[in-house]
């Protein structure tokens, strides 16, 4: 599972340039990566995964903009088209994950 995490902050006031900030680095502790500037990306291995990692972003929202958070399958991930210009970049696979018993 992917969870998506898309957003449109204000940036207008030095306080609002602070939560922003503070929101982003959140995501970037939580595992997440830039996607786009506004858009960051966590893989999980499960849906129970993806769901913590949806809660996590939920305890920190802030205040202020809006934020929208999606779920989706890595197939659904993998049929991505993904362009740097008009040049298509071929999608990474989802992240290995070591399995301890």
């Amino acid at each position: 599972m992917w969870n998506l995490v898309f957003f449109d902050l204000p940036v207008t006031t030095p306080a609002d340039q602070k939560a922003a900030t503070k929101f982003r680095d959140n995501l970037l502790k939580d595992g997440f990566q830039m996607f786009q500037f506004s858009i960051y990306v966590r893989h999980s291995i499960s849906r129970e995964g993806a769901d913590l990692h949806k809660r996590r972003v939920k305890s920190f929202l802030p205040k202020k903009g809006k934020v929208g958070i999606l779920q989706i399958t890595d197939k659904q991930f993998g049929m991505m088209e993904i362009f740097e210009g008009r040049t298509q970049e071929e999608v990474k696979p989802p992240p290995q994950q070591l399995e301890f018993f």
